[in-house]
């Protein structure tokens, strides 16, 4: 955690020790996943198929958690994970949505449109969400339950989508492209500028989409929020400051002028104190009752890429 989520790591601070040990080990789930996919030499955007060694290991990380699921973990991270899926009700289901969506890398990147790069999203993220929020808990009933998750995983998706706008440049030197190839092209780019490293970020039509992108991404994280006061109070700073840390990043993306293409936007140090801060100043919502409506939760309907005609922010969702 300390290593590779260092945003999540500062804010589970506002966890209770048990739910911070139950977050700490579904990430250690999800991660090792995701390196052992990150261990493919050479990108799938080529056609070129996974290495068989990566296929295995991944194989028996699935292996590891079926043995899990049987109540047999046979290493620390499955131990560990165990423990949290039995304290909090963990469904397996949303474990293995996410190992199926990570096994998506596995094959040649290529997503024609916004939809199709959201059900990979609503995988290898959207699915975390999910796993978060029963640890979290929830103030209320399955009912309350069911519209948080949903929620959780509109939130799981403006993060996901953080990431793509965030490491544009160095997933394509891994030969990656997973920016919508309609949305590209509504601009006039394609993924092959982005692959051989001829798109540099003062181009108008990057310029363009990415202000799009960026604020399809804000969007969501908009959709998300009356999510957080649903959870139990004790995770909702936790919640919070996940959100608007990450939320943040896309301001550090603006600030590089959108130049995600040769380096990676990050929030400094004092950014993170000051999320952690301005959270720390944040009460919890206690709900008095149910929400209203309690079958509600984010509406997304999403219209196709158009160009941008002028500097204003464009919202899709």
């Amino acid at each position: 955690m300390r290593q590779h989520a260092r945003t999540f790591h500062l804010v589970s601070i506002f966890l209770p020790r048990g739910k911070r040990r139950a977050a700490f080990a579904l990430y250690a789930f999800c991660r090792v996943a995701d390196d052992i996919v990150d261990r493919a030499d050479r990108a799938r955007c080529g056609g070129l198929e996974a290495d068989p060694e990566v296929i295995a290991a991944l194989a028996d990380h699935e292996r590891k958690l079926s043995a899990t699921l049987a109540g047999q973990p046979d290493d620390p991270v499955f131990s560990e994970l165990h423990r949290a899926m039995s304290a909090f009700d963990v469904p397996a289901a949303v474990l293995t949505e996410l190992l199926d969506g990570v096994a998506m890398d596995l094959k040649p990147v290529r997503y024609e449109t916004w939809p199709e790069l959201a059900a990979y999203c609503e995988g290898v993220a959207a699915s975390v969400g999910e796993m978060c929020t029963w640890v979290f808990g929830v103030q209320g009933d399955a009912q309350v339950r069911a519209v948080a998750l949903r929620y959780a995983r509109t939130l799981g998706l403006a993060m996901q989508l953080t990431n793509i706008l965030r490491d544009v440049g160095e997933d394509a030197r891994r030969g990656r492209c997973y920016l919508p190839l309609h949305d590209l092209a509504a601009f006039g780019l394609s993924a092959a500028e982005i692959l051989d490293g001829s798109l540099v970020a003062t181009d108008p039509r990057w310029q363009r989409f990415m202000t799009q992108q960026v604020g399809r991404a804000r969007a969501l994280y908009e959709a998300a929020m009356p999510g957080i006061p649903l959870l139990s109070p004790d995770a909702q700073r936790c919640a919070w400051a996940c959100a608007i840390g990450y939320s943040g990043i896309l301001g550090a993306v603006e600030r590089i002028g959108f130049d995600s293409l040769r380096q990676r936007a990050r929030l400094g140090t004092s950014a993170r104190l000051n999320v952690l801060a301005r959270v720390w100043r944040t009460r919890p919502v206690t709900q008095l009752r149910h929400p209203h409506p309690v079958d509600a939760g984010p509406q997304l309907e999403w219209e196709p890429a158009q160009p941008v005609q002028s500097e204003e922010l464009v919202r899709l969702a």
